[in-house]
């Protein structure tokens, strides 16, 4: 089996909201393929290469180990942990202990580690109820038991205990390669459009292409896409983020008592409109006290020049917030105009704003 060394670092395996994990994960991936070319990226955070050549080229394993651990600090300001071993699982779990195994010794190495390093807490849960706690002691049952009392998977990891395969089954993050050739423009693209309903196309994958340029010139900031983030009124939600950061594995759970309920307007404005709301007799509508307007709206003003009357409005929804601190209050109310338009108005520091405008 293949000597491998596997570097790890901690700080990568949580990715960041902006995409500066992956883009610093494929700046060291390319440092190191200087160092040598079969360097692997196995999941954020974890490389390999194999030790074999690089520890002739340079003059040893430890010679390896200093430049590698300089290149790491270098590029991404980063204390890596390394270790040796035979096989992406031994060589892993030798990266987080921080060790060197000897040649010829991975395998008394796997059998002495915690079953727990499998990685599966319902099959270390069992068999310490048999009275096995390490990992060779679960690569001494035999194959029937383990298949009487575990499923396939265990089957798997019964197989990588007792050396018959040399890394675990999901070890590696198959997208990552892929996320890692997008973020280098070399994503291949296609001339066939595949489809109907949501499908990507062509076009998708040349817009991703332009995209992976424009920023790799320009920077991580120079293309931003829509996101939603938690809040209670949409233009609070509404946010831009860089293109290509990671999409969140949970949406926001927080209760957000307060929050205005669906339909959203199709369009919140970065920088507020400034505006009037004046009634039937051409008087302000101002919002009092207890929430209330102080009359019904018959006209929207966006300037002496240009007026809109109101057909119809629904609210005002009075918003206090963080009375501890900020005591920010506003209120929201809808509209429709005679022309059509559906918007959403905010009422703050005795004024009102066009804050978002609906399909």
């Amino acid at each position: 089996m293949e000597r491998l060394l596997a570097i790890w670092i901690e700080a990568f395996e949580d990715e960041a909201p902006d995409g500066s994990t992956l883009r610093d994960h494929l700046a060291l991936l390319e440092a190191l393929t200087i160092l040598c070319p079969f360097t692997e990226s196995i999941r954020l955070g974890l490389f390999v290469l194999p030790i074999r050549g690089p520890s002739r080229f340079f003059g040893g394993e430890a010679k390896v180990l200093e430049i590698v651990r300089g290149t790491v600090l270098d590029v991404a300001h980063q204390q890596p942990r390394l270790g040796i071993a035979d096989g992406l699982f031994c060589a892993e779990v030798a990266a987080r202990q921080g060790r060197v195994i000897a040649p010829g010794a991975s395998d008394s190495f796997r059998r002495s580690l915690a079953l727990s390093t499998l990685g599966r807490k319902d099959v270390a849960t069992t068999c310490q109820r048999l009275g096995l706690h390490t990992v060779g002691s679960f690569a001494n049952l035999d194959v029937a038991r383990v298949a009487e009392r575990f499923n396939q998977q265990a089957l798997a990891l019964h197989r990588v205990a007792r050396g018959e395969l040399f890394e675990l089954d999901g070890q590696r993050d198959l997208k990552l390669a892929r996320r890692l050739r997008q973020l280098r423009g070399e994503e291949e693209v296609g001339d066939e459009q595949l489809g109907f309903f949501g499908q990507r196309g062509a076009g998708d994958d040349r817009a991703d292409a332009a995209a992976h340029r424009v920023r790799r010139r320009l920077g991580a900031e120079a293309v931003v896409v829509a996101s939603l983030r938690g809040g209670r009124v949409p233009e609070d939600r509404a946010t831009l983020v860089p293109w290509g950061s990671p999409l969140s594995t949970s949406r926001d759970s927080a209760p957000w008592p307060g929050q205005m309920r669906a339909p959203s307007p199709a369009t919140t404005l970065a920088r507020p409109v400034a505006v009037q709301l004046r009634d039937a007799s051409d008087h302000l509508v101002v919002m009092e006290g207890r929430g209330f307007l102080s009359e019904t709206p018959a006209t929207l003003l966006f300037s002496h020049q240009l007026r809109r009357e109101v057909i119809w409005h629904a609210g005002p929804w009075p918003l206090v917030e963080r009375w501890w601190v900020l005591n920010r209050r506003r209120a929201h109310l809808q509209i429709l105009l005679v022309s059509g338009e559906a918007l959403l108005l905010t009422a703050e520091s005795n004024r009102w704003w066009l804050a978002g405008i609906y399909d």
